[in-house]
């Protein structure tokens, strides 16, 4: 695989984290160097959570340059839109539908949620993919597995076998929902894959 920088962002609580573990521990097994850098300083309180991910077969430094990302996996719209400046003129976005408004947003003066973050983040990326994980995490009977959903969508970014993310995700996910996050996984990966550009 050539070298993949990856940015995952999204709001505390999402499951940004886990999802940069899963993703480290697949590209792990499937014999890649791995580096990555996390910041979450205000996750508790729905603050923005980002983190750094950058395969090859010798990784130097886990932070990857603003313009150098080839991949934005983003759990919420308007961190799509606040991060894109990250990605690669031609980097795939792939950007859950949710949209978590900020309390403080409702009552300060100044800009609101933007009016479609993913037609600006569409503006400036190669492809993007948008992704209502929520919908197929319900429709799955579990409203918790929506960032595994949203992995399985970065998956057909990356050359990472299947197996791979499969025990990864036996491995990280808490005992009893294995098999509900493998299924979410490989459902996200079959959305993304049905996607068609417009």
């Amino acid at each position: 695989m050539r070298s993949m920088s990856v940015l995952i962002v999204g709001v505390g609580g999402q499951g940004v984290l886990l999802a940069s573990e899963l993703l480290s521990d697949a590209a792990l097994r499937a014999g890649f160097d791995v580096k990555k850098s996390e910041v979450h300083g205000m996750a508790q309180r729905g603050g923005s959570v980002s983190s750094h991910v950058r395969i090859s077969g010798q990784v130097f430094s886990p932070l990857i340059p603003a313009g150098q990302a080839d991949a934005l996996l983003a759990f919420e719209q308007a961190e799509a839109l606040r991060w894109v400046h990250f990605l690669k003129a031609d980097g795939t976005a792939v950007i859950n539908r949710r949209r978590l408004v900020p309390p403080v947003a409702l009552f300060r003066k100044g800009p609101g949620y933007p009016e479609d973050p993913v037609a600006s983040v569409r503006a400036r990326a190669g492809r993007v993919i948008p992704i209502d994980a929520e919908t197929v995490a319900r429709r799955l009977g579990n409203p918790r597995v929506e960032n595994t959903v949203l992995l399985g969508a970065l998956s057909g970014c990356l050359d990472i076998p299947e197996d791979d993310w499969m025990r990864a995700i036996e491995g990280r996910v808490p005992a009893g929902t294995v098999d509900i996050n493998c299924g979410a996984f490989r459902a996200g990966a079959e959305t993304a894959a049905n996607w068609e550009d417009a």
